[in-house]
Formats: structure tokens, C-alpha cells, sequence
């Protein structure tokens, strides 16, 4: 928000009368996943109107009382604080008598423990205490469907970064001297990389609960697979393959915890899973609910990423151990090595077809690499699962999504879910069955898109369903000529085939096959 609050001051000074090409011009490089833009232009639109005198700024003010909140302006009550710098983020935050947190990590992605000595650094001069695995008095497992995560490692790490032992000192400086004086002995263990290495036989176990290494498999069955492959006219078989991605958030993880007049553990935090943080640290400090407090903090950045607990359990133990609040900020590298990313991705799509294009039968199997711990995997696999098939009547359907252990950072919420993995291996297939059959990929999805009233593989009836006004809207945004994939033509490069498209501000260049330019579209 920052920098296109910037950027567009700096257009309106220049220009105050900037039409919305320069405006999107203007705030090109200040790149955003949460929107699609066209609110940020339209604001920056409204405030040169109101600098202008050519709109009253009471007019955006509206407060619908009793109406609904589609349609009208309603003000954001954290806007003015974050658009001025002046709101206060967990880091920005402190306390009287507030103690710094550093952690130490493990150099291993598999490895025992054989013992932690904190003495030395218990020893130094302005450390409050050191907390690890043997300080939690409760349950020592959290995680979003599956508690296999302990607040610090318990017996062995699992991955590269994984918490070992937190110490809480007078200043960040001390601190980190004194993770240098703790002595992890640790004996290294064959480590896993790749979930289909993890789920053979015999490969190393990670967790002993899953001794064949899989958080969960979802299974979906609709119709009869084989029957529609024997009718098909051809069948297309292709395997595709997505990659870890960081959230990459402007705000690190951070937080601060302390112990209250009325002995409440309090967590202040940029939660995304407020209330299940909180019932999960009850269980982890032995108390009761009334007994623990999450306060959410402004949130800089999210995305699924902070919807884990990974550190808050080792800041409510470090206050529990020293009854002074004490604050934890991630480094970036920190933040990078630690947090959860979008799950890795392997997909295996094979699919019946006749030769005007009507799919017979589809067989979907995801392999998602989870790391180290369960996290949101469950969930990951089952969004992936439910959208496998796309906005496309498919009468007969086997798919099968596995979320697996590795020894890699652990693998978590991220935005769409496992819907990214899943439909980016549907629609990529969708165009090389089209090219096979000579057909225009607009066309092959209108044979098998779904219609009102349509019943998914998953046994949801749509009410309405959209997907043809959304092609036709798109095909008349992009001047769409229709024909086989990889025809040629003056504006034409197919959905995923001879066109290129080159980043610029904050759309696109589009270029043909012979490399002239014709559209830039935002």
C-alpha cells in the first residue's frame, strides 16, 4: 500500500488531470497478489477527482446502516493508519521490561537429537532463560488437522530450520551470542526430498504414526473410469509439475507474549487462525481457555501463511519461565526457511476423449510434496481433489491426491488451496487434448463446460454457473480468431502456445508469433 500510495501522489502532482493509462503506468513495479488492480486504479481515479474539486469527499464517506455492503463505499477503519505509516505492526510494538527472543535452528533436515546443553548460555550475562522441548507442560503437538508439530524439536528434526531451543535476553545482541554457547548433539539421518522417494517401500519414516509417509490421501470416484476410456476415441496422458513458492509477505513473522495481572498468557500476533492458535497453546501450556489470549495483531501480509503456529508456543513459554513479556521478529531468512510455502506438485492427467472433443473419462493423481509436518496439507489435498476436474462435466472421474512427508520446509496454506496445482495441470491439458484434435481451445472447453443445474464430481449441484459468459467476455478481450491450437495469425498465439507475453506495469504486453506487438492489456 505504501508504494502505490506513493506512486500515485507523485502522478497526480505531476499530472492532476492522469487518465488511467498513466495512472497504471505510474504505479508499474509495485506488484500486489491480493487484487486484481482495478480497485487501486479506481481510487487513485477518485482522489484526482477530489483534489480536483470535482467530487465532494463526503460523498465517500457513506456508512450503508442497515444495507447491504456490496455496491456502496464503506471506509475502512485501519485505512488512514496504514496509508500514513502510522500503524503498528507486532514488530513495531513494546513493552516495559520486554525481553528480546532469538532461536536457534538445526543445520540438518533429518537428524536425532541426543542432547541440547543450554548451560552456557543460561550463564551469560543478561539472558532471562532458554527454553526448549522439556519446558512445555501440556501436549507438545499443534497443527491445523494433524497436532504433529512440536513447539521445538522433540527427539529429532524433521527439516533444515526447524526450532531446536529459543533463548530470551536483555537485547537482540545477547541473544544471539548465546545461541552460539548451546551444544546440540545430533546424529544425522537418510533424509527424503522427494515425496514419491518417501512413499515407496521401505524409504525412512519421518513421523512414526505415518510409516508409509502420506498425511492424507483423498480418494473421489464418479462413474466408471475404464468403460470411459474404452470409448474414447484417443487418450491423452501428461504429467505436470508446479514448484514451491515463498508468501514472500512484507511482514516477517512476529510477535509478543506476556503473563497478565490475572495470570492470562498472552499472545499478540499477526494470526491468521486466531481462534484455533489459541486452543492449541491451551493444550500446549496446560491451562485452561480462560486462561489464554490471543490478541491479533495488524496483519502485514499473509496469504495462508500465517494460519500456522510456529512460534507464538515458544514466546508463551519463555514469558510463563521469566513473567516478563518477550518479543520475537523473524529475519527474512528466517522467515523464508521457516514458514510454510505452497505445496510442490506433481500431477499425472490422463483423459479420455471422442473426436469432436467430448471427454469420456479423466484420471487425475496429485503427489504434493507436505514436508516435514502436516500443517494444512489435509485440506490442500482435499481443495485439490474437489477441483481436479475444473468447470467441466467429465460423466466419469478417478482421482487421487496424496500430501506426503518429506524432509523439506513444511508445506501450508497458501491462496487458492491446492486449486492452483490442480487447475494449472487441468487447463494445461485441456490445450494439448485441443491441439491433438485440431481443435480451437475455446471450443473444447464449451463442449464439456458445465451448465446451470450441473452436479460435480464431488456430488455439489451449481445453482449457476458462469464459465461461458467468462469465456466469451475473454475471447472479446483478447480479439480471439478462432481455430486449431498453434494456428498463426495477426493477433492469435493460442491460450499457452505461440504468443508471448511480456511483463510491463502492471498487465501485459501481447505479442503474436511474428513477434509484432498489438495489445497491452492490464
Amino acid at each position: 500500500i505504501p508504494g502505490m500510495v506513493m506512486a500515485a501522489t507523485s502522478a497526480l502532482r505531476e499530472n492532476p488531470d492522469a487518465g488511467i493509462d498513466e495512472i497504471k503506468e505510474r504505479l508499474g513495479g509495485n506488484i500486489c497478489r491480493c487484487t486484481g488492480y482495478t480497485k487501486i486504479f479506481e481510487a487513485v481515479e477518485l482522489a484526482r477527482e477530489v483534489i480536483a474539486g470535482r467530487l465532494n469527499p463526503a460523498t465517500l464517506e457513506a456508512d450503508p446502516a442497515g444495507e447491504s455492503f456490496i455496491g456502496n463505499n464503506v471506509r475502512r477503519l485501519d485505512a488512514p493508519s496504514k496509508v500514513s505509516g502510522r500503524l503498528r505492526y507486532a514488530g513495531d510494538m513494546v513493552m516495559p521490561d520486554m525481553l528480546h527472543m532469538q532461536v536457534l535452528r538445526s543445520p540438518h533436515a533429518h537428524a536425532k537429537i541426543r542432547s541440547i546443553d543450554t548451560s552456557a548460555a543460561e550463564a551469560l550475562d543478561g539472558v532471562a532463560c532458554v527454553v526448549t522441548c522439556d519446558d512445555v507442560p501440556g501436549e507438545d503437538g499443534f497443527g491445523v488437522f494433524v497436532h504433529d508439530q512440536p513447539v521445538m524439536a522433540r527427539g529429532k528434526v524433521r527439516h533444515v530450520g526447524e526450532a531446536v531451543a529459543a533463548v530470551a535476553a536483555e537485547d537482540i545482541a545477547t541473544a544471539r551470542k548465546a545461541l552460539k554457547l548451546i551444544r546440540v548433539d545430533y546424529e544425522e539421518l537418510p533424509g527424503l526430498f522427494d515425496p514419491e522417494d518417501a512413499m515407496q517401500p521401505g524409504a525412512p519414516v519421518i513421523h512414526d504414526y505415518a510409516p508409509d509417509n502420506i498425511v492424507k490421501h483423498i480418494p473421489v470416484r464418479k462413474g466408471d473410469v475404464e468403460k470411459g476410456f474404452a470409448e474414447a476415441d484417443i487418450i491423452v496422458e501428461q504429467t505436470y509439475e508446479t514448484q514451491q513458492v515463498e508468501h514472500a509477505y512484507l511482514e516477517p513473522e512476529a510477535g509478543i507474549a506476556y503473563v497478565d495481572a490475572d495470570d492470562v498468557v498472552t499472545v499478540i500476533s499477526p494470526s491468521q487462525n486466531i481462534t484455533h492458535h489459541r486452543h492449541m497453546l491451551a493444550h500446549i501450556i496446560d491451562r485452561p481457555i480462560n486462561k489464554v489470549r490471543f490478541i491479533m495483531s495488524p496483519v502485514g501480509g499473509g496469504f495462508g501463511g500465517k494460519e500456522d503456529m510456529i512460534y507464538q508456543g515458544m514466546l508463551a513459554l519463555a514469558a510463563m519461565k521469566t513473567h516478563r513479556p518477550v518479543k520475537l521478529v523473524f529475519t527474512r531468512e528466517e522467515s523464508i526457511i521457516a514458514s510454510a510455502k505452497r505445496h510442490p506438485s506433481r500431477v499425472t492427467y490422463r483423459m479420455g476423449l471422442k473426436k469432436n472433443g467430448r471427454i469420456t473419462a479423466a484420471s487425475f493423481r496429485m503427489i504434493s510434496d507436505g514436508g516435514a509436518y502436516g500443517m494444512s496439507t489435509e485440506g490442500v489435498m482435499r481443495k485439490a481433489a474437489i477441483l481436479s476436474c475444473g468447470p467441466y462435466d467429465i460423466p466419469n472421474v478417478q482421482i487421487d491426491t496424496y500430501g506426503v512427508y518429506t524432509n523439506n520446509t513444511p508445506s501450508g496454506a497458501f491462496r487458492t488451496f491446492g486449486g492452483m496445482q490442480a487447475q494449472f495441470a487441468t487447463e494445461s491439458h485441456l490445450d494439448i487434448c485441443a491441439e491433438k484434435l485440431g481443435l480451437d481451445p475455446f471450443e473444447i472447453r464449451r463442449i464439456n463446460m458445465m451448465r446451470d443445474g450441473a452436479v460435480t464430481h464431488t456430488q455439489q449441484k451449481l445453482g449457476s454457473v458462469s464459465i461461458g459468459r467468462v469465456m466469451e467476455a475473454a475471447e472479446k478481450a483478447s480479439r480471439w480468431e478462432a481455430g486449431p491450437v498453434g494456428q498463426r495469425g495477426p493477433v492469435r498465439g493460442d491460450l499457452g502456445g505461440e504468443g508471448t507475453r511480456q511483463p510491463c506495469t502492471l498487465g501485459s504486453r501481447i505479442k503474436s508469433a511474428d513477434g509484432h506487438e498489438k495489445e497491452k492489456v492490464a
